[in-house]
């Protein structure tokens, strides 16, 4: 770890450098990384083989993994950062980003990434909490100059926006509240005046969160699946353990919402 910086009082940035991350390259506006922490006391062999740990030993000492997004790649320098939300203690990588120093050292697997804003559409819409804001914001760099976009945000206040440079047109909208807003989060997006024509839509974060505004878009909206990436990143009340035993029931319920959904271009 080279560096780090609280950009917001819930928002730390960890600077990581290292020889191998000389080729790591954020292909994706959404490329992320797994970051590995081992249990208190555990000492794993270098170089980490994940898969050996786990044939080896108890599932006790087995590396907890953290997905984050890359939120910036320097390959002069041989840097990556990464921002984390941090709550307190709560939580196993944000409090290591809270309490990290230069020469700290974290395991990370990837990147991994899809999303992209595609640049011919006739505008962009991206739609997230906290967790998804570092997302959001390397996805409006990649915006085309003077593309329409429109970033709806969910924080806890006013101390947590942050500025978000976009080559295209953008207007943002923050969303202020102490927890998931489904209904809240909906009813913003329904009270916009927003561009003609469907956009390419970018919907990530807290999963109830994601599905009802993703039931929005291909509703009322008219965004194709083609042009929709969504995911919940998190699930209130769990942990990130406990969400991805329920993230392929939750995948399924989306499936349904689009058995039903009869989208018409806006």
């Amino acid at each position: 770890m080279v560096r780090t910086d609280r950009i917001t009082p819930e928002m730390v940035r960890v600077v990581l450098g290292g020889e191998d991350l000389a080729d790591l390259r954020a292909v994706h506006a959404d490329s992320y990384v797994k970051l590995l922490f081992p249990p208190a006391g555990v000492v794993y062999d270098e170089p980490l083989d994940v898969a050996a740990i786990r044939e080896s030993r108890p599932r006790t000492e087995w590396p907890v993994l953290r997905t984050y997004t890359v939120r910036a790649v320097d390959a002069e320098r041989g840097e990556v950062t990464v921002d984390f939300v941090v709550h307190g203690d709560e939580g196993i990588a944000g409090p290591w980003a809270a309490a990290a120093r230069p020469g700290d050292e974290v395991h990370l697997m990837g990147p991994g990434g899809a999303y992209s804003p595609d640049p011919a559409a006739p505008w962009h819409l991206l739609v997230g909490d906290a967790s998804a804001l570092p997302a959001i914001a390397a996805s409006l760099e990649r915006v085309p100059a003077g593309v329409p976009a429109v970033a709806v945000l969910q924080v806890h206040g006013p101390a947590e926006h942050q500025a978000l440079p976009c080559p295209g047109e953008l207007r943002v909208h923050w969303l202020h509240g102490d927890g998931p807003d489904p209904e809240g989060l909906v009813a913003l997006l329904r009270s916009l005046e927003l561009p003609p024509g469907a956009p390419h839509a970018f919907l990530h974060g807290e999963a109830d969160c994601v599905r009802a505004v993703r039931r929005w878009a291909r509703t009322e909206l008219g965004v194709p699946r083609e042009l929709l990436s969504a995911s919940g990143y998190w699930r209130r009340g769990r942990t990130e353990e406990g969400w991805r035993e329920e993230k392929q029931d939750w995948a399924a319920s989306v499936d349904s919402d689009d058995a039903v959904a009869a989208p018409s271009p806006a």
